[in-house]
């Protein structure tokens, strides 16, 4: 089965609305394609469709502070206290930028925060408040990225999505990806949750709620992109970083795994990843809540770029998972055929 017959069965299931998709190797993509509309009674997704990249923002302020690792502006040793002097005192002054990347930290994750959090403000006082794990090891944390986020804004001088622009985003040609979609932009982006906290379907803002009080600009979430965005991002990571970092930064990045984790990055492991069951064990990627994807395989010099709003209308189904395997299974074959 193709994979584009696979995303239309799915989307006849009921587990989104829309999709779009490409992979391919260095050289260029292999297939490309999408389907569905934005919303179930919605428009249909088209080239320029904005995708709300969830955590998948993740990897792409990994290559910023990595970036910035390059310079001289931070190392992975650098301490938490080091850049942001607030955090003096507190249990994760001495936290280092290697255990936010790898997850490693000890920082808590999946805190709804925004439930007891009105403003952003009370949502930062809170992350130095949130109580360190006692027992070491790795636990993925989306609170561990917020104070990556900062404590990259602290090293360069600017703000986070500046930063991500001036050393990812504008290199690279990436001009549909951003945080902060203006307004003109928001009606050509797929929606995602009827939200009860918010009371209304979300399109075009971020989706994650932490994200939202801190203002739609945050480390672990926010970010929003276009297929071909996402798929020059996959290219280049096969060219070995194609200049926003160098070869051997990437490889330091992707290679480096603690518990599975890499830096910033999922490494793959065969029968658990949603990678699927034929990448090698130097393939990595991520995924994001609102059901979107990048993987990369440098041995087997393929990408894979998955978007859909598999939280439209609700969180509840789990369908996404298998649909991810079989997806990238069918994806990795016909590129390597």
């Amino acid at each position: 089965m193709t994979a584009g017959r696979i995303l239309a069965r799915a989307r006849d299931k009921g587990e989104f609305s829309g999709a779009a998709w490409a992979y391919g190797t260095s050289a260029g993509p292999v297939g490309r394609d999408t389907l569905g509309t934005l919303r179930w009674d919605g428009a249909p997704v088209g080239d320029d469709t904005l995708w709300d990249l969830a955590s998948l923002t993740k990897p792409i302020v990994g290559l910023a502070v990595m970036a910035l690792v390059e310079t001289g502006e931070l190392t992975l040793d650098d301490t938490v206290v080091s850049h942001l002097p607030g955090y003096a005192g507190t249990d994760k002054a001495s936290v280092t930028v290697f255990e936010l990347l790898t997850h490693t930290s000890r920082i808590p994750g999946r805190q709804p925060l925004y439930r007891r959090c009105p403003t952003r403000e009370d949502l930062l006082d809170a992350l130095i408040r949130l109580p360190l794990r006692e027992r070491p090891g790795v636990e993925y944390s989306s609170q561990g990225f917020m104070i990556l986020g900062l404590v990259a804004e602290s090293a360069a001088g600017v703000p986070l999505d500046q930063l991500v622009r001036e050393r990812v985003t504008t290199p690279l040609g990436m001009d549909g990806t951003r945080f902060l979609l203006p307004e003109h932009d928001r009606a050509r982006a797929a929606a995602t949750e009827d939200c009860p906290w918010r009371g209304r379907i979300v399109q075009g803002t971020v989706h994650d709620e932490n994200a939202e009080v801190l203002g739609g600009v945050a480390g672990h979430a926010g970010m929003f992109g276009t297929l071909d965005d996402l798929a020059r991002l996959g290219r280049a990571l096969c060219r070995g970083g194609d200049g926003v970092i160098a070869p051997r930064t990437l490889a330091v990045m992707t290679g480096t795994r603690t518990g599975g984790r890499a830096l910033a990055w999922q490494g793959h492991e065969p029968h658990l990843s949603s990678g699927g069951d034929l990448l090698t064990a130097s393939a990595y990627g991520h995924n994001g809540f609102t059901g979107t994807s990048l993987w990369v395989d440098p041995d087997l010099d393929f990408y894979a770029v998955l978007l859909t709003n598999r939280v439209h209308p609700s969180r509840a189904s789990d369908g996404i998972a298998r649909i991810r395997r079989t997806f990238h299974n069918a994806a990795v074959t016909r590129a390597l055929a």
